[in-house]
């Protein structure tokens, strides 16, 4: 084994700002018209939040610029440039076609109730734990060293003095049993105020690793907040998970990982494989085009803002099953 490291940031971190931003923008189309194509983008910072994408709906009611500020602030300016989805993309989608290549990763592992690898849960979990108290921006991180113990913690939170930060991590340390090393680093830049897009700029989707399986993970490469499950950055690798996961516990495996394919325009995937504690086959018994994994998994609700608070696996959604 070797040293693993995961970090977690929280729900008022700018790039999540802008997630969560682009998946309620996302959510309240899908409540209006099921169907709404959508792909809306975030980029925020020091006052002000630009919405740009392309978005084809009979909704015509929605007020971005309250969500936006509903999500990050009331006094923010919020410029919006959204046009309708190109007419070549959608002749693709409009027959089944997948919206976009790309390659979609599913993990899964048996190191913890969740099917996730440790440093990714202990990382989540202790962010969590933080930001019950401390609800700002803030990251956290774990290492673990070779032997399974816990190397280091890193926690940076904003308006958390470091006595009181470090107080709720050796708590959490206490309540989850964790022993080794345990090098704490807390606001190891000092204490801090100045947080979210006070701070810094936020982006939509700049948060990949935090969003999958952590580093220790390949992922395909396309974000995932912001696009309707017609893009198949978003519905096949939640597919994929479900697949990792189904495999994991009818196999008795300890970890799977699977890829799926894509062509813009072509329903099934190029490639279907999992690989089963180190063991590839073709993955089979699944309807693998779009539309299949839509109905299978019932995406066409208004149930995303939630995973773009703290990563779209192990937090209980229906992939994850």
């Amino acid at each position: 084994m070797y040293y693993r490291t995961a970090e977690s940031v929280s729900p008022k971190h700018p790039d999540k700002l802008c997630d969560q931003i682009s998946d309620a923008i996302l959510d309240a189309y899908l409540a209006v018209d099921p169907e709404a194509r959508v792909a809306a983008e975030a980029c925020g910072g020091h006052g002000v939040v630009f919405v740009t994408g392309e978005i084809t709906s009979t909704a015509e009611d929605i007020d971005v610029p309250a969500i936006v500020r509903r999500v990050a602030g009331d006094d923010l300016e919020v410029h919006t440039k959204i046009v309708k989805q190109s007419p070549e993309i959608a002749a693709g989608v409009d027959t089944g076609g997948a919206g976009d290549q790309g390659i979609m990763i599913g993990y899964a592992c048996d190191e913890t109730p969740e099917l996730l690898p440790l440093e990714v849960v202990l990382s989540r979990r202790l962010n969590q734990y933080i930001y019950e108290k401390f609800p700002f921006d803030g990251k956290t991180q774990v290492t673990i060293a070779p032997d399974g113990s816990i190397d280091s913690i890193v926690a940076s939170f904003q308006n958390a003095p470091r006595g009181e930060l470090e107080g709720l991590v050796r708590e959490f340390i206490a309540r989850e049993g964790l022993t080794g090393k345990l090098e704490l680093h807390i606001n190891p830049a000092g204490d801090w105020s100045q947080g979210g897009f006070d701070a810094d700029t936020g982006l939509t989707g700049r948060k990949l690793i935090v969003d999958n399986y952590g580093p220790r993970v390949a992922i395909g490469g396309g974000c995932y907040s912001g696009k309707d499950p017609s893009k198949v950055d978003r519905s096949a690798a939640y597919m994929a998970r479900r697949i990792a996961v189904d495999y994991l516990r009818e196999r008795g495996a300890h970890e799977v990982l699977v890829r799926l394919a894509y062509a813009i325009g072509y329903a099934e995937p190029l490639e279907k494989t999992v690989i089963i504690d180190g063991v590839p086959e073709e993955i089979t018994g699944y309807d693998l085009t779009p539309r299949g994994i839509i109905s299978f998994l019932d995406l066409k609700r208004p149930i995303y803002e939630a995973s773009a608070r703290y990563g779209h696996y192990g937090e209980g959604f229906d992939w994850d099953k």
